[in-house]
């Protein structure tokens, strides 16, 4: 594989959606920002929800699998910034809102390996969704999302540390969670992103589709801290086409823990994972560590 040519081109680094250009597969979404209980909608206000995640870089994989030769570190910090309003309205039964997100990243590569070394820090790609939808049953919540991704960030596409993609997506989101008891104290969640995405108008690339499946299995303690299994697999669907591009497709894969509360009477939540990727292909290697904050208005 030719792991420069592939660097360069920016299609697993080149940009950001959450934690950096260098963690999402091949897509804007970084999977291991949502964790336990991602697919419940909350009910009806604006909310505010700030994701700090720190990505550490400890190796560059091929296709299949290897690790490419030399010293290839990195790390990747950044704030995501995301605001929801669940509105009071209803479609199909739903609670229905929108949301948007803006990243702010700040990104050090040093891969020696390969001969690349670069940094860069900004804002990265918007986000706007103009459909959510949340529905909640006796023992189960799910959700439905749509909305698109705009190249907006600075994007070069010989640094592979812009904090743009320069290209835009469509996404879409479904998941659901299962509550196993009255009290909801043992949830299953698993939340899904698929991504479509347009021309790199630098390079002429049409990176393929992509599919992000977060899960996690946690449980609620009598002094409301919840503590949790979670884990997340990440696919490109379809090889990139438009130019003589490397024809591997990225994965990533990954399990962690997390531990959260939320406090229903100051309107504020607080959570933490930590992810291991253990498998990845046609992507960079590391772990995420991520914090969450949110707050209702």
């Amino acid at each position: 594989m030719q792991y420069r040519n592939w660097l360069a081109l920016g299609l697993a680094l080149g940009g950001a959606a959450v934690a950096s250009q260098a963690s999402a597969a091949n897509g804007h979404y970084v999977p291991g920002v949502e964790g336990l209980d991602g697919p419940v909608v909350p009910p009806p206000g604006v909310y505010y929800r700030g994701y700090l995640a720190h990505y550490t870089i400890d190796s560059l994989r091929g296709g299949s699998g290897d690790a490419a030769p030399g010293r290839n570190r990195g790390e990747v910090t950044a704030l995501v910034n995301r605001l929801v309003w669940i509105t009071d309205r209803q479609f199909l039964g739903a609670d229905y809102g929108v949301e948007a997100i803006l990243p702010v990243v700040d990104a050090s590569l040093r891969f020696g390996g390969v001969g690349l070394n670069d940094s860069d820090s900004g804002l990265g790609d918007l986000f706007l969704s103009p459909l959510v939808l949340g529905w909640h049953g006796e023992g189960w919540d799910a959700v439905f999302a749509a909305g698109h991704w705009f190249g907006t960030g600075d994007f070069s596409a010989d640094r592979p540390a812009s904090p743009g993609k320069g290209f835009d997506s469509t996404m879409l989101t479904l998941g659901a969670a299962w509550h196993f008891d009255e009290a909801r104290r043992w949830t299953f969640s698993a939340l899904s992103r698929y991504e479509v995405h347009g021309s790199q108008s630098e390079t002429g690339v049409t990176p393929g589709d992509s599919l992000v499946v977060e899960w996690g299995l946690g449980h609620r303690l009598d002094s409301g801290l919840t503590l949790g299994l979670v884990g997340y697999d990440a696919w490109q669907l379809e090889r990139d086409s438009g130019v003589a591009v490397s024809g591997d497709k990225a994965e990533q894969h990954a399990v962690g823990v997390e531990a959260g509360a939320f406090w229903p009477t100051l309107g504020l939540g607080l959570n933490a994972a930590y992810y291991h990727e253990y498998d990845n292909r046609a992507a960079p290697q590391g772990d995420l560590l991520r914090v969450t904050l949110t707050t209702a208005f």
